[in-house]
């Protein structure tokens, strides 16, 4: 198989790229795509406490286990297939499985910090920013923490006003300048994402005439 195409989708909390990422994975076979959250490599935290977890600001790049995201990056990228963290975002720490990922044409990267660092960032065949207003993205960060993540509305209100939001500004929002497409509105953009679809398929379409 040839080299597969990387493309990475950020943007802020709650902003859509999980969206976009799931919209453009779905359009494809699930033999020529695969998706890897950066969320997945939140850095391991057995060795402490649950209380000491807890303060951990997840909003900040020194959260994530680069590292490990980049190698195994460039794993897929040499054709060769990687076990994926698990993160446990109730005990804030990983789980002791592994998700196995093979190789694919194509592998969407989504995260809010994919453009921050210099290494990963030039990974990236495809950047991607997803862009939406603030007040939009602290409703579905609401929704997204207390649905999914058991917790509660004081403590991701106060997270949003002491780290998240300062981290957007520093981390994220700065770097939208290097992306290479940036959608407005996120999922609910669809002339966007048909425009990403289309651009794909070509690029499977190639790989297929050059096999």
């Amino acid at each position: 198989m040839d080299r597969p195409i990387l493309i990475g989708i950020s943007g802020g909390t709650g902003s859509g790229k999980s969206t976009v990422a799931s919209a453009i994975f779905k359009s494809q076979s699930e033999k020529n795509i695969a998706i890897i959250q950066q969320d997945s490599y939140y850095k391991d935290q057995t060795h402490l406490s649950f209380e000491e977890r807890i303060k951990t600001n997840y909003d900040h790049p020194l959260a994530f286990d680069t590292d490990l995201l980049i190698e195994h990056l460039n794993m897929l990228l040499q054709n060769r297939r990687i076990f994926k963290p698990i993160y446990d975002f109730e005990r804030h720490t990983r789980k002791k499985e592994t998700e196995p990922v093979e190789p694919k044409d194509i592998i969407i990267l989504e995260g809010i910090m994919l453009f921050d660092d210099f290494a990963l960032r030039n990974m990236l065949d495809i950047k991607i920013f997803v862009d939406t207003d603030a007040d939009v993205r602290i409703i579905r960060r609401i929704v997204r923490d207390i649905n999914e993540r058991g917790r509660t509305l004081d403590s991701v209100i106060e997270q949003y006003l002491t780290t998240v939001r300062p981290a957007h500004l520093q981390f994220v929002e700065p770097n939208k300048k290097y992306a290479d497409i940036i959608i407005p509105e996120g999922g609910f953009n669809q002339v966007a994402i048909d425009i990403m679809v289309a651009k794909i398929q070509s690029i499977i379409d190639g790989k297929s005439k050059s096999k």
